[in-house]
C-alpha cells in the first residue's frame, strides 16, 4: 500500500483552499491511505463476465402499454386561453427577451 505522506496532505488542501491545522494533517493523511486501500482492494475483485449494471438490482419499470387516446384539438386548447395570436397562446415576456 502507498502511503499519503502529510506534506502531500498538505499540498492537496493548500489547492483545494482548505484549512487544516497541523494535528489534522496526519489523522487525514491516515483516512486517505484507508480510502485508497479500500479502492485497490475493489479493483483486484475479479469481474470477468460480469454484465455492466446500473443498479444492483433488475428494475421492472412496469410499463403500461402505449394506448392512443383522444386529445383537444387545436381550437379546443386555445378556446379558454386569456389571449391568443396566429393560433398560438400569448404570454408575458420573460427575461427581457425582445420581439
Amino acid at each position: 500500500m502507498a502511503e499519503i505522506s502529510r506534506d502531500e496532505v498538505s499540498r492537496i488542501a493548500r489547492l483545494a483552499r482548505i484549512a487544516l491545522q497541523e494535528d489534522e494533517l496526519d489523522q487525514i493523511a491516515q483516512q486517505l491511505d484507508t480510502i485508497v486501500d479500500a479502492v485497490s482492494k475493489v479493483q483486484q475483485v475479479d469481474t470477468d463476465g460480469v454484465e455492466p449494471m446500473s443498479h444492483p438490482h433488475s428494475i421492472d419499470a412496469g410499463m403500461r402499454p402505449d394506448v392512443e387516446k383522444k386529445t383537444l384539438t387545436q381550437a379546443q386548447a386555445l378556446d379558454q386561453a386569456p389571449e391568443v395570436d396566429e393560433e398560438r397562446f400569448v404570454v408575458p415576456q420573460i427575461l427581457g427577451e425582445s420581439e
